[in-house]
């Protein structure tokens, strides 16, 4: 956190993005970062990176789930920016977020919106099973609440928009990739994993076609303005045709109250 020029309280949202970070348990392509000229032998810094955009605070858009749906440069940059909350929804293992539990939130959540939730699932980022099998989520009751809601932007502190058990992970999709859940989550709940969880990524595909850009892995400072209304700030690149994006979520507290945006006039004199 650092003070501006105005007062204003910035928390940076975003976890670490790089070589060997945390990824999500799909192709083993991770992020690789290359050197190709250094001050030592160059007197410049030149890096190349290799990877997939779905790695570490990023944003899904439509065309990631549904097919000839928008891409990333699909949204409008007004999304990107506004007021809202960070809401604390606290949820273990394969905890589910449901509408009771958004309309129970607090700050209460207002139409246009953005949401940001903490389930505390952050706290387990690593390259662990509790924060990529085993996590909490949104899933397809949760994000229509949401979507009803006409929030702007969503974003949440696990794997990803949907619930583990709603992915490929099980049974949906090009799935199962994690066969022992199966008998894990029939152990520990008595219930069948596809009668509780039927839909594949309910969520990505409810909040994005709606045209409500989603973002996973949200971290970084979450805990220090859990409970408050901020004002946000996010963007991805201008990239036609992309499926998602890395991002640097931003939200800002005025103390002060003194902060004001220009008008885009000049002023008398100037």
């Amino acid at each position: 956190m650092s003070a501006s020029d105005k007062g204003l309280q910035y928390f940076d949202l975003s976890n670490r993005w790089g070589h060997g970070m945390p990824q999500w348990p799909s192709s083993p392509k991770g992020i690789s970062v290359t050197s190709h000229q250094f001050h030592a032998m160059h007197g410049c810094q030149v890096m190349e990176w290799e990877g997939i955009m779905h790695r570490g605070t990023h944003m899904d858009s439509p065309i990631h789930v549904t097919e000839n749906a928008p891409d990333i440069d699909s949204f409008e940059p007004w999304r990107f920016f506004g007021t809202g909350v960070v809401v604390s929804i606290p949820k273990g293992k394969w905890g589910v977020v449901t509408p009771d539990d958004l309309e129970n939130a607090r700050p209460k959540i207002r139409e246009n919106d953005i949401v940001i939730i903490n389930t505390g699932s952050h706290k387990n980022l690593g390259d662990n099973d509790e924060y990529f099998q085993y996590s909490p989520g949104l899933y397809k009751e949760g994000a229509e609440w949401l979507v009803e809601k006409k929030i702007k932007l969503l974003g949440i502190d696990v794997q990803a928009l949907d619930h583990p058990l709603g992915t490929k992970l099980v049974d949906h999709g090009p799935g199962p990739t994690h066969h022992h859940l199966f008998k894990e989550y029939k152990e520990e709940t008595g219930r069948d994993v596809m009668k509780d969880f039927p839909h594949w990524e309910p969520s990505h595909k409810a909040l994005l076609a709606a045209g409500i850009p989603g973002i996973e892995n949200v971290g970084g400072d979450i805990d220090k303005i859990t409970g408050k209304r901020c004002t946000f700030m996010c963007y991805p690149w201008r990239w036609p045709g992309g499926d998602g994006c890395g991002i640097r979520l931003v939200a800002l507290l005025d103390p002060e109250q003194s902060f004001t945006i220009d008008t885009g006039e000049d002023y008398a004199g100037n």
